[in-house]
């Protein structure tokens, strides 16, 4: 019987990544997060720059 064990190079980049998950995954292609995020992103400088100018 062999035993088979994935070994890992220590200190490699694959040591360092963390792999994303499926929900993750999902949220980077949605369509509506992004969009939501977008007009998030939006009014947060929206804000700065009025809050700026007065």
């Amino acid at each position: 019987m062999e035993n088979s064990e994935e070994k890992t190079i220590p200190y490699s980049n694959i040591s360092f990544a963390t792999e994303p998950t499926k929900m993750v995954k999902f949220m980077r292609v949605c369509f509506i997060y992004q969009l939501f995020n977008f007009f998030k992103l939006n009014l947060k400088v929206m804000k700065i720059v009025v809050g700026g100018h007065s």
